[in-house]
């Protein structure tokens, strides 16, 4: 987002003078280059200011008339500060307080004892313009030519090493492992309720509860939470499911079912939902991972704690893949995603409530439809992975063996 300039283009006006400002409490500044930035991360709004501008908004620390800046100044200034004072009010830099506080700047208030740091990288980070596939491999030849990608491999020269026994790979769970692949090509074939009730329950429901000296009653699931908080909520848009009507949902954990928040759905929703990934329009269903951050903020109130949140989507959609893979169906996952466009329709804040993480899945396609396209440049729209194959004793793919 662009940033906004301050310091002309308002006219002064004397009926802000005995109003009363406050600096708003989630600001941020920085240089940019020779550019002096200022900004709210709750109202995402960002200011280009002249260095001056952190004196007046060190003024306003606590709720003061504008008039009372006003008589520290020499006369001939007034009119100059009284404009700058409308703009940083304008901009969301000061708050007034004749008027009710923006929903976000109450929102992120929750994250005081995580603020700046969680709140300005949660903000910062999010609804991010993606480009398509083409102009990402463009992109990134150019980058190879000048900056060669680094090195997959983290090896210690000179290193005395020492062999591990192989792995064991007779059983399901390794297959589940080896097999694991983000699919890009599903068929038409919807995905069983009963098999997507699986998949949900073992990755999200709440499989006993348990009693924690202090805090109360405390929910167990299959994946590791950080103090037993299990923030993340997990919503789904489902469409091709069999016997299950289309519609976004929210998953209730505590029922294993799903609460019906929209079923004026279509399957236009996911190239909007994860926009220049157009290989995961026909998948059977979306499901978004958002954490309610009140539950990770009243055990942990340092800022560090906001990883623990985003592990915990690791965590989640990691069962989410494996599990599918162990029910033979075709699992993705993607940060791909228009963080505010799924957030407002899933009715959440973006704040108290946010949509960190997105997976899909679908069944999977034949021989046929599982080949990609060619693109107008005559290559395969993606690399299409080798399948990995089990043997006793090796993994084979990729044409080499490993022991």
């Amino acid at each position: 987002m662009p940033a906004k300039r301050i310091g002309s283009g308002v006219a002064p006006s004397h009926t802000i003078d005995g109003l009363l400002c406050r600096r708003s409490p989630h600001l941020v500044s920085y240089w940019r280059g020779t550019d002096f930035v200022v900004e709210n991360y709750a109202t995402t709004v960002r200011a280009r200011a002249l260095p001056i501008t952190s004196d007046i908004l060190a003024f306003f620390d606590d709720w003061r008339r504008v008039d009372a800046l006003l008589a520290l100044r020499p006369s001939d200034t007034h009119d100059a500060l009284r404009s700058l004072i409308a703009q940083l009010l304008e901009h969301s830099l000061l708050q007034r307080s004749d008027q009710e506080l923006p929903e976000r700047e109450r929102a992120m208030a929750l994250w005081e004892k995580w603020n700046p740091a969680a709140g300005f990288f949660h903000v910062a980070t999010k609804d991010v313009n993606f480009v398509d596939m083409n102009t990402q491999v463009r992109n990134l030849r150019e980058r190879t030519r000048a900056h060669p990608m680094p090195d997959p491999v983290k090896r210690y020269s000179g290193a005395r090493q020492v062999p591990l026994p192989s792995s064991s790979l007779e059983s399901e769970f390794p297959h589940a492992l080896l097999t694991r692949r983000t699919w890009r090509r599903f068929s038409r074939k919807p995905v069983d309720l009963s098999s997507f009730g699986t998949l949900m329950g073992l990755t999200a429901g709440i499989q006993k509860w348990a009693h924690a000296e202090g805090e109360g009653r405390i929910a167990l699931k299959t994946s590791p939470s950080g103090g037993a908080r299990h923030a993340i909520e997990l919503y789904t848009l489902a469409l091709s499911v069999k016997s299950l009507p289309r519609g976004l949902y929210h998953y209730a954990a505590d029922a294993h079912a799903l609460e019906l928040i929209d079923a004026n759905v279509s399957g236009r929703l996911v190239g909007r939902y994860l926009p220049n990934q157009p290989w995961y329009k026909p998948a059977a269903a979306l499901v978004f991972f958002a954490p309610v951050f009140s539950r990770e903020l009243w055990r942990y109130q340092y800022a560090r704690a906001y990883r623990a949140v985003l592990i915990e989507a690791g965590h989640l959609c990691q069962t989410f893949c494996l599990t599918a893979t162990w029910l033979g169906l075709a699992p993705f996952c993607t940060m791909a995603l228009a963080d505010s466009l799924i957030e407002k329709h899933l009715g959440l804040d973006g704040i108290a409530e946010s949509v960190l993480y997105v997976a899909g899945v679908g069944t999977r396609p034949t021989e046929a439809e599982a080949a990609p396209p060619e693109t107008k440049t005559g290559r395969p729209s993606m690399l299409k992975r080798q399948e990995v194959r089990r043997f006793p004793g090796r993994i084979v793919g990729n044409g080499r063996s490993r022991r």
